[in-house]
């Protein structure tokens, strides 16, 4: 297609925004499953990852162990020392430290090649997912997109994507090495004194009444948050493209009014989604402090009965610490967890929508199509429940100028709706060649199409790239062939730059008229064999809508041409003129027949012109 109108939702700029669907439980765990299915393509990447986050934890466990080695050397040498017996043996203390070293080296190692592969594997997953994401944003039916606002769309590419890369980096390996580190550390605990352990372990219910308690209470805020960061987007970005509207009808403080509603609840969803969070640790610390205090009594009691050596008590300390340390980080993982669930479900929310049938078994091939079209008894509606388009039939022969006229909501963009496939008729059937349009590919049947329309769409970059947009394999000669054909080289050759000026984001360093030629160049440049052309001169003066209607004129010929049109002085020489009216077509003909006629287009295009007149 060569311009694309910009779909917008049934709402103005101060519209609400559509967020996640529904306000029922989330399926946390199902979520969690349909995720790490998602992940399933890098299970041999994810399982060296674990096998290097287990080794390094282990080498990280031991040492404390070895370390109370040397503080029991370090102890009976002062000992030994003091009573005349002996000395101490820095050698010995020396090559233990060094052993030390050493397997925390090894155990540094490890953890970086772990944290360097899960980085990997995240990054890997979320740009799988954005090439899925948009992949399927071109699968996906018109009606999504007229039903939520941009805004709402790229929350799901941006804000989600992200946040359940940082969360995954995050949580996963923490989640494997706290695991990991609570295993290793209650057994060497175990191994150096069963009553302590058993007194250290009196702290692991608290701690997971504490940790489910969050669980249940957070969710909700998590999801909220990224709920309501949607919405705040949508509307920024839905006020942003309307500025203009909002200062003409002075609504600047409406919208900042609904602006603030919105911000106010994602300030309280954030606020107690990072409450949650953030009161975790020292909760935990908290526990767990409580637990070294009961292990030091006891400790110390064992060692007055000589039961234990002290560098064993020392070692015992430091698990302890670190028996805490994984149950506090395990209790942050739930969090990051909730928010990993809560940007994934909306992703693959979107990623679950309905989509448009792309292909069709058997489809009719489009080389050597003419561009003949028939209505036949086409009945459709958004609702179908509330047909808009009872009966509509019509043929046309290629080549043919076919206008379409009527007052506003008869249903004349819509035809052209059904015509490309936007949507597909309720009843009857749309033909080209004899050919239902079912029976084409979607993407091959729109191969067949080029579309001049009202809002005209350019990109940034420069107009050379625009042009070509329409056929990307034109030569630079074909591109500037198709602005001359358009009238629009000499204005283009007067810009700084030429063909290589760079239009901005919002294309405002050319006139309306101008990005209407530019659209009508992308159309010749593409050489398609129907050509639509919805309300492609409704927004210029009458001497720029001259020149476009030269240009279109060009553009017809020898095509297959429907013409959409309010100025009814701009289709007089149309082949055939559609008169539409609730959906129904009530008069069809030449200008002149229709004129001669005296019926409802004869009374439409007399009001026109004693408008100007009284004018």
């Amino acid at each position: 297609m060569s311009g694309e109108r910009r779909s917008v939702g049934p709402r103005g700029p101060m519209g609400h925004g559509r967020g996640m669907s529904g306000e029922k439980a989330r399926d946390f765990k199902g979520t969690l499953k349909k995720l790490f299915r998602y992940m399933d393509k890098y299970k041999i990447r994810f399982l060296f990852m674990l096998l290097f986050a287990v080794a390094g934890t282990v080498f990280n466990i031991v040492g404390p162990k070895i370390l109370g080695q040397a503080t029991t050397e370090l102890f009976n040498g002062l000992v030994a020392k003091i009573s005349g017996t002996g000395g101490i043996d820095f050698s010995k203390i020396t090559e233990i430290l060094l052993g030390v070293l050493g397997l925390y080296l090894v155990s540094a190692c490890f953890t970086f090649i772990q944290g360097f592969v899960m980085t990997g594997i995240s990054n890997d997953v979320t740009y799988t997912m954005r090439q899925d994401i948009s992949a399927k944003i071109h699968r996906m039916p018109m009606k999504y997109f007229e039903s939520r606002t941009h805004g709402e769309t790229l929350s799901r590419v941006t804000n989600d994507v992200d946040t359940l890369q940082q969360s995954l980096n995050q949580s996963v390996t923490q989640l494997i090495t706290s695991v990991t580190t609570l295993i290793g550390v209650l057994f060497m605990m175990l191994s150096i004194n069963i009553w302590m352990t058993l007194c250290a372990l009196l702290i692991l219910p608290v701690a997971m009444g504490i940790i489910g308690a969050v669980m249940k209470r957070s969710q909700k805020y998590f999801r909220g948050q990224q709920k309501y960061l949607g919405e705040v987007n949508g509307q920024i970005e839905e006020v942003y493209a309307g500025q203009n509207i909002v200062k003409a009808f002075n609504k600047e403080e409406d919208v900042i009014d609904t602006f603030e509603e919105t911000n106010q609840k994602l300030y309280e969803s954030a606020w107690k989604s990072q409450f949650f969070s953030g009161i975790m640790m020292p909760v935990m610390q908290f526990v767990g402090n409580v637990g070294y205090v009961m292990v030091a009594l006891l400790g110390g009691y064992f060692a007055i009965k000589k039961t234990i050596e002290v560098g064993d008590i020392q070692s015992f300390f430091q698990y302890i610490r670190n028996f805490t340390q994984p149950i506090t980080q395990m209790a942050q993982v739930t969090n990051m967890l909730q928010s990993t669930a809560a940007a994934a479900e909306r992703v693959f929310e979107f990623l679950d929508e309905e989509e448009e049938e792309q292909l069709a078994e058997g489809a009719v091939d489009i080389s050597g199509l003419k561009g003949n079209v028939e209505f036949d008894h086409v009945g459709f509606g958004y609702d179908p429940e509330n047909m808009i388009i009872h009966d509509f039939s019509t043929k046309v022969r290629d080549g043919q100028k076919v206008a379409i006229v009527g007052p506003t909501g008869a249903g004349k963009t819509t035809m052209v709706k059904l015509l490309m496939r936007f949507y597909d008729v309720n009843k009857g059937a749309v033909k080209i060649d004899g050919h239902d349009v079912q029976d084409f590919g979607r993407g091959q049947l729109r191969e067949m199409f080029g579309m001049v329309l009202q809002d005209t769409w350019l990109f940034n970059g420069t107009i050379m790239e625009n042009i070509r947009y329409g056929r990307l394999d034109a030569t630079d000669a074909e591109v500037i062939a198709a602005a001359k054909a358009a009238h629009i080289h000499n204005y283009i050759m007067t810009q700084p730059g030429g063909y290589q000026m760079v239009l901005n984001e919002e294309t405002s360093n050319v006139s309306q008229g101008q990005k209407q030629l530019l659209t009508i160049a992308r159309a010749i440049l593409a050489d398609n064999k129907i050509l639509i052309l919805d309300e492609a001169t409704s927004s210029v003066d009458t001497r720029t809508e001259v020149q476009i209607q030269k240009a279109m004129d060009n553009l017809m010929e020898g095509r297959t041409s429907f013409v959409i049109a309010h100025r009814l002085s701009t289709i007089w020489d149309a082949d055939l003129i559609l008169v539409m009216k609730d959906g129904d077509i009530i008069e069809q003909g030449s200008h002149g027949e229709l004129m001669k006629a005296g019926g409802f287009y004869a009374g439409l295009y007399n009001s026109q012109f004693e408008r100007v007149e009284a004018v």
